[in-house]
């Protein structure tokens, strides 16, 4: 009786242990049918992100010589001319904008993550408002382009008076990259372990004198991510631009001057002109800008990291 109950365990032992090979296999074959699909996605993309850049840098080569780029364009329909001014105003328009929206962005972060977050707030009102500037970043972050770009027409063109000018167009696409350096500044002073701020307040700092000294120096390559890919979305924007910045093809001579950066050109060229050839040079020089920005972002990101971590 004893032989035949040990019997009937060892069999259903080895039901359960097969039935978890089963199950094992079951797994690791749905593992890699998934992983499949992802290399496949990921390729797919890869190869879609080189034929368009590919292409375009390809034809667009064919128009960049030295005068293309040193050269001015000479304005009208033709086409004629090159895009030195546009590359001007598109370097002044960065500075611009990220000088506005980068303590702007910065600060809001800061006071969201050390200050709004403390436990200590006991008001349903400031609870409230706090929740409603999450909401409102997050809603910011979602709005189509040119809805910054007509809300910068209505209050920095036309009702402060500003004209079409650097200033305008500055000021509206500092409220456009506002919630993306809000957004990263916010991840990364998150990312900042709360033993670094326990630490510093416990040897007698300063609730302001641990943000400055421990939290930001800690959280900068993430915020600096943050600053470099503003950049690139003020370079490569344009509904933004074309109602705030005029479309002058002429240096500015002051933030009051109107413009017209590389991608505003590039659409001109491509929609007012039949300089075809020229659309797709700027186009070129354009999306190698794009490059050398993403380059600049993990360079400076892996430098600052290896700085932080004492790395030569």
């Amino acid at each position: 009786m004893m032989s035949d109950n040990k019997t009937i365990e060892i069999q259903h032992e080895n039901i359960l242990l097969q039935q978890k090979k089963s199950n094992l296999s079951l797994r690791h074959a749905t593992q890699s049918a998934f992983f499949t699909i992802l290399w496949i996605g990921g390729i797919i993309t890869v190869l879609i992100l080189l034929a368009v850049t590919g292409y375009v840098i390809f034809q667009g080569f064919k128009a960049i010589d030295l005068q293309f780029l040193i050269t001015p364009p000479r304005g009208g329909l033709s086409g004629e001319g090159g895009i030195s001014t546009t590359i001007g105003t598109t370097l002044y328009l960065v500075l611009l904008t990220i000088a506005i929206a980068t303590p702007l962005g910065v600060g809001a972060a800061i006071f969201l993550v050390e200050y709004a977050s403390d436990n200590n707030i006991s008001s349903r009102f400031l609870k409230g408002m706090i929740g409603f500037s999450h909401f409102g970043v997050e809603t910011l972050a979602g709005i189509p382009s040119i809805i910054f770009g007509l809300f910068g027409y209505a209050l920095f063109v036309s009702t402060m008076k500003f004209g079409f000018s650097l200033l305008s167009a500055s000021l509206a696409g500092a409220c456009l990259v506002l919630p993306v350096i809000i957004r990263t500044t916010e991840e990364a002073l998150l990312a900042v372990p709360r033993s670094y701020r326990e630490g510093s307040l416990a040897l007698g700092a300063t609730k302001w004198q641990t943000i400055r000294k421990v939290v930001l120096p800690a959280s900068l390559p993430g915020i600096i991510t943050g600053i470099i890919l503003s950049v690139g979305r003020v370079v490569s924007e344009t509904a933004v631009f074309y109602v705030t910045l005029g479309g002058s093809y002429r240096m500015p001579k002051s933030i009051m001057s109107s413009g017209r950066t590389m991608a505003l050109h590039l659409y001109y060229l491509a929609m007012d002109t039949r300089a075809f050839e020229k659309a797709m040079g700027t186009g070129a020089i354009l999306i190698l800008s794009i490059i050398l920005i993403n380059l600049l972002i993990n360079f400076l990101s892996r430098r600052l990291t290896a700085g932080l971590r004492g790395v030569q």
